[in-house]
């Protein structure tokens, strides 16, 4: 479905930035702080307001009510109506942040992402050093609500765009399409699209008492029935207001819309803020057919399966029977390792970033003749040094001199053996870089996949030293 790159670095806010205003759900003034994260973090929201300050990461599993916005929930601490504000850091670039709030919500403010990415902005956007994950689409990806008839997939594209289609079968708001051809243009034609309701559904959530901090400035308000005296009164009383009123184009008064399309591309908004609970950025183009919190985040959730399996499971394509990029002899030369120790035969891809190699496992390795004999397996070290030594051959690609240097191992987390290796298996290593080389160190993610599996995987750090 799709393939993992890291060809760009991760991004954060330079400075923490605080904003003031009501929740719109609840009608109590609420502060949200951003604040800078490190790389890898990713974006959750912190209730700062609770004891211990628990924290909800942005992620599609959290996900528990999508009536009236998306709401997370983590062992019973809830954010609702998140989609606005991750919106806001998605289109932005912004991979790391800190959403620090004093309530269960961020403030409606006027109802889109304007005053967000005015608050990002002022706390400047920097360049982290690691490398962005960013899942590349190979194949079209779709879901479906057989009830409502929402559809939203996702196709390949060089970048990640989004398009919108709304129909709610209303004269007053008719068909609407909207398009985001690239995220940098998030902020001028998207983020000041506000949030919309009909006429009935603002008056089930007033009955209901759901909409405290609503007023005619956070909301354009489509006029889909006839308006009685009774209803109008209700309305002005609600909205504090001296007088109310219908626009000749159906909606309340007070407000003057930014686009002619604007409930398109708030729609639009919604699917990038949802989005961002993939965890991980997306390069293929979303088309959205009457898109909504559910089904927004039920692709979510969809997605971020398949990037977790995909991670697992994406065994490079590499045809083993071409001429390599380095045959064994040109191995050695870049490397100081010697039979029995040398681990990789073949090397079929080096780049700045990554680097992919071979083993051939065969019954004459050493090791063989005491584990185990019988039923030999190839110890779980040995393909940890053999995916080490592949990325020796990435770190000492960067030096003119490569075999006047050794690699040394510094650190190993995250070790993990999923499948057995025996005689006769050949090994792919693909050893990816976490974080760009500085001073000779070298902080990579490795794997190794045998019969087209995942069969370990760690993170590795080494550092090349000069041979003295």
């Amino acid at each position: 479905m799709g393939i993992i790159t890291t060809e760009i670095n991760q991004k954060t806010i330079k400075n923490e930035i605080s904003l003031t205003g009501v929740g719109l759900h609840t009608g109590k003034n609420v502060t949200l702080t951003f604040k800078p994260a490190e790389a890898n973090t990713g974006l959750a929201f912190k209730r700062v307001d609770l004891e211990g300050m628990p924290v909800i990461e942005a992620d599609a599993n959290y996900v528990t009510n999508t009536q009236r916005g998306t709401c997370l929930e983590k062992n019973g601490v809830i954010i609702q109506t998140s989609e606005h504000v991750l919106a806001a850091l998605v289109g932005l670039d912004v991979d790391n942040a800190i959403i620090e709030l004093n309530a269960s919500e961020p403030p409606i403010m006027d109802g889109s992402s304007k005053f967000f990415v005015e608050a990002i902005e002022k706390a400047e956007v920097v360049e982290l050093d690691a490398f962005r994950e960013e899942y590349v689409i190979t194949d079209i990806v779709s879901y479906i609500d057989e009830e409502s008839g929402s559809e939203i997939l996702v196709m390949p594209a060089k970048e990640y765009q989004i398009t919108t289609m709304v129909d709610f079968g209303t004269k007053v708001l008719g068909t609407q399409n909207a398009t985001l051809n690239q995220i940098s243009d998030f902020k001028e034609d998207i983020s000041n699209a506000r949030t919309f309701s009909f006429l009935h559904e603002i008056e089930m959530l007033l009955k209901n008492g759901l909409i405290k901090g609503g007023d005619l400035n956070n909301a354009i308000v489509y006029v889909d029935k006839p308006l009685s005296t009774e209803t109008m009164e209700k309305l002005r009383i609600a909205f504090k207001k001296d007088t109310i009123a219908v626009k000749p184009n159906g909606i309340l008064d007070n407000l003057t819309l930014h686009h002619p399309n604007e409930a398109a591309r708030h729609k639009l908004l919604d699917v990038l803020g949802d989005l961002a609970l993939v965890g991980t950025r997306i390069r293929g183009k979303v088309i959205a057919n009457k898109p909504g919190h559910f089904v927004n985040t039920q692709f979510a959730k969809k997605l971020s399966k398949l990037i977790k399996n995909d991670r697992r499971n994406n065994v490079p394509n590499i045809d083993l029977t071409q001429t390599p990029l380095m045959d064994v002899n040109e191995i050695m030369a870049m490397l100081p390792h010697r039979q029995p120790f040398l681990m990789i035969d073949k090397v079929f891809e080096l780049t700045d970033s990554y680097v992919t190699a071979m083993k051939n496992v065969t019954m004459n390795e050493s090791f063989f003749a005491g584990h185990f004999p019988g039923a030999p397996v190839m110890p779980g070290v040995l393909i940890v040094e053999a995916m080490a030594q592949t990325g020796g051959i990435l770190v000492l690609n960067t030096v003119p001199d490569p075999e006047n240097y050794l690699t040394f191992f510094m650190k190993m987390d995250n070790v993990k053996f999923k499948q057995k290796v025996v005689p006769g298996d050949t090994l792919i290593f693909k050893c990816s870089l976490i974080t760009p080389i500085r001073r000779g160190i070298c902080h990579m993610q490795g794997y190794a996949y045998a019969n087209g599996k995942l069969c370990a995987e760690a993170e590795l750090m080494a550092q090349i030293s000069k041979v003295k």
